[in-house]
This record gives structure tokens, sequence and C-alpha cells, in this order.
């Protein structure tokens, strides 16, 4: 289905979130991301220590160049993960995608609405396309650069855990759902019975 610009007639809002508004909803959604954090972090080190981050064997400079790549990669990853939002939604046939950033969250919304299977796919698309390429990426560095892209994974799943949530909540809608995400809070509309 291609992106819809103006509700159907005989839909009525049946579901809202925002993150920014929902105090409760944003701290589940944080909690969970977290708890993923923990999760994929605590296991790794029993595979390559964390303290291989931290490591002076090969200078100072490297110590301090690896934290200087960790920051920049992670604003890279950022703006990154919502063109991949975005660029799905174009491929939908959204005409304008509108890109923003709260303080807290990176966005990418549109005024059109989306059919449970298409705003799922535009939902998932980041985590699962960044989580293989940086799986392949993980694979190939050394020990020393591991944790910098296990931290840009970790951040990748992690920061997904919205995403994800609201594909949970989503997928158990009546089929007929249409959905406008605005940025950081999307509603949801079905067909009036």
């Amino acid at each position: 289905m291609k992106a819809l610009n103006i509700l159907p007639d005989g839909y009525s809002q049946i579901y809202e979130i925002d993150l920014q508004k929902n105090k409760k909803k944003s701290l589940l959604v944080n909690g969970i991301a977290f708890l993923i954090s923990i999760l994929m972090i605590v296991p790794m080190c029993f595979y390559i220590p964390i303290f291989e981050l931290f490591s002076f064997e090969e200078g100072m400079a490297q110590y301090f160049i690896r934290f200087g790549v960790l920051f920049g990669l992670t604003i890279v990853y950022m703006v990154l993960h919502e063109l991949v939002h975005g660029i799905t939604m174009k491929l939908c046939g959204t005409k304008k995608v509108k890109y923003g950033f709260t303080g807290v969250y990176a966005f990418a919304g549109s005024d059109d609405y989306y059919d449970k299977k298409s705003y799922i796919t535009i939902a998932l698309a980041p985590v699962i396309l960044w989580g293989v390429i940086i799986l392949v990426i993980n694979f190939f560095v050394s020990r020393e650069w591991f944790w910098v892209v296990y931290f840009i994974q970790i951040m990748n799943i992690s920061g997904a855990a919205g995403d994800m949530y609201v594909t949970f909540k989503f997928a158990k809608m009546p089929k007929d759902i249409l959905i406008r995400d605005h940025g950081v809070g999307m509603k949801v509309y079905s067909k009036d019975k």
C-alpha cells in the first residue's frame, strides 16, 4: 500500500502514543532500552572484556582516538538511523519526510498514513539494516576496537526499543489500521464498526 496523505472516510482514532508527553510510556521504553543494553554488554564481556576499550597498551593517543571515534560514530549512527526510517517512508510513497531532534529523541516523521505492514517495515528497517552491517564490521575489527563498534550495535538495538514497542503494540491491532507518525508520537486509526 502506498502512503495516504488523507485519512479515508470511516476511520476514527483508536490509539495514540507520544513519548515526549507520556512520561510513563517514555520510562517504560527507556527501561526496555536499558535492559537490552545490559543484556548485550554482560555476556559480551566474557568474549572480549570491556577493559579492552580502556586499554593504554597502544598509547594514550590511541585511547583518546577510540573515544573520539565512538563519539563521532554515535552522531553519525543517529543520523543514519533516522535516514533509513525516512528512506523507507519515501519507498512507501511519502512525498515529504520531516526530520528533527527534541533533545531526547531524534526522529523522522510524516503527515501521511501508513497501513500496518508498511509501518512495521518503516519501524524495523533501521535496526535490521544497521544490525547486519554493524555485526559484519564487528567481525573485522581488532580487540581494541571491538567495543567501539559494539557500542554502536548496542545503541542500534537498544535505541530501537521504541520502534520495537510500537511494532509489538500495532501487531496486535486490527489489520485495517492506519498509522500517522509525526516524529516522537503517532496516532492509530481504524475503520468504524
